[in-house]
């Protein structure tokens, strides 16, 4: 289908400055290059992380998404794969560099389902007027937690997150693939860790999500002068977005001179509905707001948190935000990609729930660990999942891949 100048196109992304105002800066520029308008409706954060594509693919061209959808949405069809045959070079350069495993986190079956236009994992979060770096070591940050000065969003599902991240750093990450998700030894320490943190914390982390950390933490008076793992918002780097700036650096290690890897990897892709009227400008569209040249100027000076690296390692991209790209990439790198079977959306909500109320009681970890392995290989089971393998369409090819 030939692109119409003056045609519309409807887009859908989440309810923040960061995935909201970039968006909206780069579809004007867009506009005044090709006469065709994207509009962009948002909704909640708790939203993005659990309504259903397929309804919104009814409604929307561009739909932003995060990565665990891709198995599911693959069953029901409702996305258009994006490696087509027009845009082979532009792809491969998508696939080599995008920040960690972004890219790859939105190949399924071997097709590509979306292009990542947002990076984030969970790293850390400090006040720079209060602190003189961040703590290095979880021992370290584990004091300031003890003098009240801690908090951490356990609201479900970045409890289970945290409980993702801290395997990585005990010794080994999920597996995707099943039969057992957690290793149970693994499983186990990383719950206790996070047990211990929770019990320092303000009760209220229960009903904290990212958003509402950042908001408390950023107050001029607030008590939270460390957040040890949530997920980056480069909003709060700038100066003058809240009363107080915050400051962002990797993840505390467990073990002296241990890499920050493990971190469970977020982000946004950007989607085309199937059903969209107008598939090649929604397609055009999206290749071109995840350009390399795109994502470090316009996307970044408005407020976006680039999915390209050429942005991350970006000088002029990483001064107004005081090093936040800089000083969190190693992070980013080291992250660990979340299952995306379909299946997995119910998994996740069950297993936050489940872990949440065992962190709010203080239930020993043997049980809690067990249990969230047994509605893992449920959810395997129900849906008749293949193991969470992938291929890389960036660079034409079909050779199977992990994800």
């Amino acid at each position: 289908m030939a692109m119409r100048p003056g045609s519309h196109l409807r887009g859908m992304t989440w309810n923040h400055p960061r995935g909201f105002d970039p968006l909206v800066a780069c579809s004007r520029e867009w506009q005044r290059h090709t006469d065709i308008e994207v509009s962009w409706d948002r909704r909640s954060l708790q939203d993005f992380e659990s309504f259903p594509v397929r309804a919104l693919a009814r409604e929307y061209d561009l739909i932003v998404i995060d990565h665990p959808h891709v198995g599911q949405i693959t069953r029901e069809g409702c996305l258009l794969p994006l490696d087509d045959s027009n845009h082979g070079s532009v792809r491969a350069a998508l696939a080599r560099d995008s920040v960690g495993a972004s890219f790859d986190s939105y190949v399924w079956d071997g097709r590509l389902w979306a292009l990542p236009i947002d990076a984030a994992a969970q790293v850390q979060a400090i006040r720079p007027d209060r602190l003189a770096g961040p703590p290095r070591e979880w021992t370290s940050m584990l004091q300031l937690a003890r003098g009240g000065r801690v908090q951490c969003p356990m609201l479900p599902p970045h409890n289970l997150m945290s409980f993702y991240t801290l395997c990585g750093q005990v010794g080994e990450s999920g597996r995707p693939g099943g039969p057992q998700l957690i290793d149970a030894a693994v499983g186990g320490q990383a719950y206790e860790l996070l047990r211990e943190l929770v019990s320092l914390l303000d009760p209220a982390c229960f009903s904290m999500d990212p958003i509402a950390v950042f908001e408390a933490m950023s107050l001029q008076e607030s008590a939270i002068d460390c957040v040890p793992l949530i997920y980056g918002y480069v909003s709060y780097a700038r100066e003058e977005f809240r009363q107080a700036r915050i400051g962002f650096a990797d993840i505390p290690v467990l073990h002296p001179g241990a890499a920050p890897v493990g971190s469970a990897l977020g982000g946004t892709g950007i989607a085309v509905s199937a059903y969209s009227s107008q598939p090649q400008a929604a397609v055009e569209f999206a290749y071109w707001i995840a350009s390399a040249d795109v994502q470090r100027g316009l996307y970044a000076s408005s407020g976006g948190q680039p999915g390209n690296a050429a942005a991350w390692g970006d000088t002029q991209v990483n001064g107004p935000v005081f090093g936040f790209y800089r000083d969190t990439l190693a992070t980013l790198t080291g992250a660990w990609v979340r299952p995306r079977h379909d299946g997995y959306m119910g998994f996740q909500a069950a297993a936050a729930q489940r872990l949440l109320v065992a962190l709010q009681v203080g239930e020993p970890g043997r049980t809690v660990v067990s249990e969230i392995n047994r509605m893992f290989r449920e959810s395997l089971l129900q849906t008749g999942s293949h193991p969470d393998t992938n291929a890389d369409p960036g660079a034409g090819t079909s050779q199977p891949s992990f994800g």
